[in-house]
């Protein structure tokens, strides 16, 4: 009998579902993804309207009262990486992202109870992390609620939420360099597994951020020698003019811009063209 009533049951659910009309949600999710550093940053969120409404401050979404950011489920942040939001770390991982906004100041809180509905369960033993920011004011309204990054260098970008005549933001960091550096040491310590693209990465990298510029050019000569480019010879240039060995960097463009301007890159005629130059060799 029990069995009976359990299938009539699923059947009537089935029923209902397929009764039901499909339309477009008045709060549509969406998600919004930035590579910081080598993190990957996503938040997800529900996106409510304006519609001719007061929202934030009025009794929709009241001041000094924990939000949601967003409708719906509560808005999240997942953190592919340990990252620094405003200078603070925070373990990889999802997040609830939640607000206390004020006219004054907004509280933000990352919260371990990412999969809440709205913030009906919401517990501040459960916070991670919260800091205050300060809102402005921006002369054009912003109708639906946005969520978006903004301000992304290679390292560090700003998260952005933009609602009504509100504007607040906060940023996120992720300095690679010493998981970049440790693996390049590991991926060069056995010369017999070393490939080009391992040559020129660390390299490049060294160039780019104050790496070792002896072992850099160790690098990129090895790599020039096994592999006679343009791209080889200018990334082998750079390195030699900036230690001040001129006469290397200059032979190596020299061949690296003969190189580029029998295939006609353009590119790598500039990178070539900009080791002579900085030799004093036009």
């Amino acid at each position: 009998m029990k069995k009976i009533l359990a299938v009539l049951i699923a059947c009537i659910a089935l029923l209902n579902l397929e009764a039901q009309v499909a339309t477009p949600a008045s709060s549509p999710n969406a998600t919004v993804m930035q590579q910081i550093g080598l993190a990957k940053i996503t938040i997800a969120y529900a996106r409510p309207s304006l519609r001719g409404r007061k929202m934030l401050g009025s009794p929709n979404v009241p001041f000094g009262k924990v939000w949601r950011t967003g409708a719906n489920k509560v808005t999240s942040i997942e953190l592919s990486e340990d990252v620094l939001i405003e200078e603070k770390t925070v373990a990889k991982g999802k997040y609830a992202l939640v607000t206390i906004p004020t006219e004054t100041e907004w509280t933000v809180i990352l919260n371990k109870n990412a999969e809440q509905w709205g913030t009906y369960g919401y517990k501040d033993a459960e916070d991670l992390l919260r800091f205050k920011v300060k809102p402005t004011t921006t002369a054009t309204a912003t109708e639906t609620l946005t969520i978006e990054f903004d301000d992304s260098k290679a390292s560090s970008a700003v998260v952005v939420l933009r609602w009504e005549n509100t504007k607040i933001q906060f940023a996120i960091r992720h300095d690679a360099s010493a998981q970049i550096m440790a693996e390049i040491q590991t991926k060069t310590a056995d010369p017999t597994k070393i490939t080009n693209d391992t040559y020129y990465d660390a390299a490049d990298y060294y160039l780019k951020n104050n790496g070792d510029l002896n072992k850099a050019l160790e690098w990129a000569t090895k790599l020039a020698e096994k592999d006679p480019q343009s791209w080889t010879y200018a990334l082998q240039g750079a390195i030699a003019a900036k230690l001040g060995k001129c006469d290397l960097a200059i032979a190596a463009a020299t061949k690296g811009l003969a190189l580029a301007e029998k295939e006609n890159d353009g590119a790598e005629i500039i990178a070539n063209k900009k080791v002579l130059e900085s030799c004093g060799k036009k």
